[in-house]
């Protein structure tokens, strides 16, 4: 007797830790027989090595111990985000999105409808046991009304849990996708239907015509509580009568090729702006500096973080800015780290920065314990902070910005006022010119506001000149 070898699989699984051909599905689960048709058809269609797989949370989230294709796990309910990414980052792949109803039909199914709506270039291979099959059996959104669950031991009511969620009558009101249909897997004519629309959407992805959705009504025995038979039985008798098997549209005939993504720039044309602002070569020397600044919101410490990382942006660095605050508009904790470098920047934040900027106690009493040996950190007098207080190790430096501010008339100019401290210090170590280029840039919205600013800053900086010693010094 012939037996027919599986194809488009790894030689063996090494999820267990030990080569292996067991997969870790239950007996009789739908998983299995659908990872052998979608692999069957790529190897038949000469798509293997063109493909690119994501799976989320779900049964087959180890589907990439078994398929020898490109693999790329995603968050619970986003593959189809992550999909949408791969398809339009590389362009000339077949993307598919392999989820389960517990995934795609519940906290994935915006993402779902979007990527429909928008008709993306890949395909969705959708398997609805009517159960959350990974976690335990749980109520799922395809779940039937009557059907007992671990969340609904007497069955699903329509009055409490609503009626189960019917994915591809719903993306059928879409306009963009091309191909939506609905197989089962329940017996050997059903997996040959299945087996033409999986072909039938990898074909349109082949052929760069955009959005397919196949749904695949599958059987789970373990969560049903039933043997491979009984379970498959349900799927006929049961689950179709509530999900018709059908082919809802099929455009592929008339669709035409998706036109190819734009182009995407390169990271420095992209943060580089206008041409006139492109920066300049960076120093290879330049010694990567890690500042944070940290206050209330409304003190200006985002926009002071901002500032900075333009400035380096300015001189020829690479600039990172990572803001973080509460939902208030004003008065909350706000904070921001700012990395310069002359390489590419790793992290935007910085667990030990280098430089500490605090416009008030709580800022200080946060993130002092954090700065570096022999880093540098500046508060503002108003804080209340006593040298004593100051962590052993680390320069300490207060600057009157919030009392210079008001004396010169725009209270909440004290940002400024700490942006002339620090260019005073050399603590970003960017050039002066820069700093200024940068403070300008921040109103060029407000331009009445550039020469204001621009006295403050030079007020500032005569201050600290007379009362602060250089950073280095």
């Amino acid at each position: 007797m012939n037996i027919k070898q599986s194809v488009g699989f790894y030689d063996t699984f090494e999820r267990s830790g030990s080569p292996t051909r067991d997969t870790h599905y239950c007996a009789g689960c739908g998983h299995g027989i659908l990872h052998k048709l979608i692999c069957e058809a790529l190897v038949d269609l000469g798509l293997q090595d063109r493909t690119v797989m994501v799976n989320p949370i779900g049964c087959a989230v180890f589907g990439y111990y078994y398929w020898d294709v490109g693999n790329i796990g995603a968050a619970h309910g986003r593959a189809q985000a992550v999909a949408t990414a791969l398809n339009r980052t590389l362009p000339g792949r077949v993307v598919i999105a392999y989820q389960g109803d517990g995934d795609l039909g519940a906290i994935g199914f915006n993402c779902t409808f979007q990527a429909a709506s928008r008709g993306e270039h890949f395909a969705t291979f959708f398997v609805n046991n009517a159960t959350y099959g990974m976690t335990g059996g749980q109520l799922a959104p395809t779940t039937l009304i009557g059907q007992k669950s671990a969340t609904s031991p007497a069955g699903r009511s329509a009055a409490h849990e609503g009626y189960p969620l019917h994915v591809c009558e719903t993306l059928d009101q879409l306009q963009a996708p091309v191909y939506i249909a609905r197989c089962s897997l329940a017996d050997t004519k059903r997996i040959m239907q299945a087996r033409q629309a999986i072909r039938k959407a990898l074909e349109i992805q082949r052929d760069g015509k955009g959005y397919a959705f196949v749904e695949f009504l599958s059987p789970c025995p373990t969560n049903l509580g039933m043997d491979a038979i009984q379970a498959a039985g349900f799927v006929a008798n049961e689950m179709e009568r509530e999900f018709p098997l059908k082919c809802f549209r099929d455009r592929s005939a008339e669709a035409e090729p998706l036109p190819a993504p734009v182009p995407a720039p390169s990271p420095s044309e992209f943060f580089a702006g206008d041409a006139a602002d492109a920066p300049v070569a960076g120093d290879d020397d330049f010694v990567e500096k890690r500042m944070k600044f940290a206050g209330y919101g409304g003190q200006g410490i985002l926009s002071l973080g901002i500032a900075i990382a333009e400035a380096g942006r300015f001189a020829g660095r690479q600039a990172s800015w990572f803001p973080s605050y509460g939902p208030e508009q004003r008065g909350g904790s706000a904070s921001c780290t700012v990395v310069l470098s002359a390489k590419s920047i790793g992290s935007p934040d910085a667990t030990h920065p280098d430089v500490l900027v605090c416009m008030n106690r709580p800022a200080f009493e946060r993130f002092a314990p954090t700065v570096r040996p022999g880093g540098l950190l500046i508060c503002d007098t108003l804080a209340g902070v006593t040298p004593a207080e100051a962590p052993a190790g680390v320069r300490f430096v207060q600057v009157p910005a919030t009392e210079l501010a008001e004396k010169l008339g725009v209270p909440r100019a004290a940002n400024t006022v700490m942006l002339a401290a620090l260019a005073t210090l050399g603590a970003t170590g960017l050039p002066r010119e820069q700093l200024l280029a940068a403070l300008d840039a921040s109103f060029a919205k407000k331009p009445k506001l550039i020469p204001v600013n621009r006295k403050i800053f030079e007020e500032a900086g005569a201050w600290c000149r007379e009362h602060l010693a250089r950073a280095g010094g």
